[in-house]
């Protein structure tokens, strides 16, 4: 569905800059082609639900702002070398090519069941090798970088704001993630571009010997190859704010100084499941594909938008089957109430949207416009419809969510519940409620009405 048409383009949109740390009215650069960059997965494992959180935030922007202009760009990139890929293949006794092909198309397949819009353009970093050696090459020759000891690193000192998108002065710096503390540095801070590769490591002939790229010069190369050295937008998660986006501004700004890089920061909150911080060894550490085989993908989606980006979710199994429980509530409204085809986004739910991507307010007005639907009220239907296909919502029909994906075909179901409507006419109780019994073991539950007997997946 196109929401060009059907979206107010006067209303302004606002986002919370990290780098300037206030609500700003977003203005891109070029209204004809917006630019925007998300940090994407190391592929060594399955995408957990961490991850999840800036995967949809881009979503839910990229969304709105295709629905505002007329082109929007947007970059996602795969981190397909790094130290956790390599010890994670030699741990499996697996080809590194094999593992990250096999990750990616899994990371692949987790955002496609959410809805979740692919990139424009997804870079791996491998396939960038060059773009990275021509950055260093610039950095050390506008002395912003040195060599040591085979490594290349970036000088933290040659770079005056370092330090301004984090809000950190480099007195109070640690070395940050990633980031080796060795005696070949200057300083403490300064981080690696470059480093060698032992024999049985993969790696690139370069001038400064044999190695690879250090990890934030991944996306300082791949954004100003497929974006410029300016464009709008750039986000992730709020764990890669110090250190890896941190020095991705600065080298990228020493390598084109007159350039602005990335105009607005947009940063995740973290997830929490069940109050506590996300760990194997709490044995509370969940993958996508793990929340997806538990509820459906709408479900899940759902509890996400429920909080604010930039707010810390805590997630649970109670709250996803909650979130299921209002879907199920949704989808009945627009069964009640069938919605019209292109119908306007209510006001209320753009300004919720443009307000920094307020989607607790945003489904809070769903809740709304399902009371009127559920009362055979048109316009709610067609508000609750439209509101929600511009949230990712809503992909399916309310037959294929209630009946979808279970074990019994849709006609062998209807014979069982005529089978079960002759046994009790015939007040053979016992068969019917055999039946009763046999369906839902098969996840179908029956519901009798005044209208007769529906049924829908447990």
């Amino acid at each position: 569905m196109s929401t060009k048409s059907i979206i107010t383009p006067s209303i302004p949109l606002r986002l919370y800059n990290s780098h300037s740390r206030a609500l700003e009215v977003f203005t891109p650069m070029d209204a004809d082609n917006v630019r925007l960059y998300f940090c994407g997965p190391t592929v060594y494992d399955r995408v957990h639900l961490g991850n999840l959180r800036a995967m949809l935030c881009a979503d839910v922007l990229v969304r709105l702002l295709k629905a505002r202009y007329e082109t929007v760009t947007y970059v996602r990139n795969i981190t397909d070398i790094d130290d956790k890929i390599i010890a994670r293949a030699r741990n499996n006794h697996e080809d590194i090519d094999a593992l990250t092909t096999r990750t990616t198309k899994e990371f692949h397949d987790d955002l496609n069941a959410l809805s979740i819009i692919a990139p424009d353009i997804e870079p791996r970093a491998t396939q960038h090798i060059d773009d990275m050696l021509a950055m260093i090459s610039s950095l050390i020759a506008h002395h912003h970088a040195y060599e040591a000891e085979g490594h290349v690193l970036f000088d933290v000192h040659s770079f005056d704001s370092y330090g301004a998108l984090s809000g950190r002065s480099l007195e109070d710096m640690q070395a940050g993630a990633r980031v080796e503390v060795a005696p070949y540095k200057r300083n403490p801070g300064d981080f690696v571009l470059w480093k060698p590769s032992a024999e049985d490591e993969p790696g690139w002939d370069s001038p400064y010997g044999r190695g690879r790229p250090g990890w934030h010069l991944e996306c300082s190369a791949m954004s100003q190859r497929y974006l410029g050295p300016s464009f709008d937008i750039h986000g992730g998660g709020n764990d890669l704010l110090f250190p890896h986006h941190e020095n991705e501004r600065a080298q990228s700004l020493c390598c084109t100084p007159d350039s602005a890089f990335a105009r607005y920061w947009l940063h995740v909150g973290m997830l929490l499941c069940n109050g506590e911080k996300m760990s194997k060894s709490l044995g509370n550490f969940h993958t996508i594909h793990k929340a997806l085989e538990h509820a459906p993908a709408e479900a899940l989606r759902l509890l996400y938008l429920g909080s604010h980006y930039r707010s810390t979710l805590d997630f649970s199994w109670e709250k996803l089957d909650e979130a299921r429980r209002i879907m199920d509530r949704f989808y009945r409204a627009l069964e009640k109430t069938p919605p019209r085809p292109d119908s306007a986004v209510p006001r209320p739910v753009q300004e919720a949207l443009c307000d920094d991507l307020n989607t607790p307010l945003a489904i809070a007005e769903l809740h709304k416009y399902a009371d009127g639907a559920m009362n055979g009220q048109q316009e709610d239907a067609d508000s609750l419809y439209a509101a929600g296909r511009l949230l990712g919502l809503f992909g399916l029909t309310s037959s294929e969510w209630f009946q979808g994906d279970v074990s019994l075909d849709a006609a062998t179901i209807n014979a069982l519940i005529n089978q079960r409507l002759e046994a009790r006419k015939a007040k053979d109780f016992a068969k019917a409620d055999q039946i009763r019994t046999h369906l839902t073991e098969q996840g179908i539950l029956l519901e009798d009405t005044p209208n007769g007997t529906t049924w829908r997946k447990a």
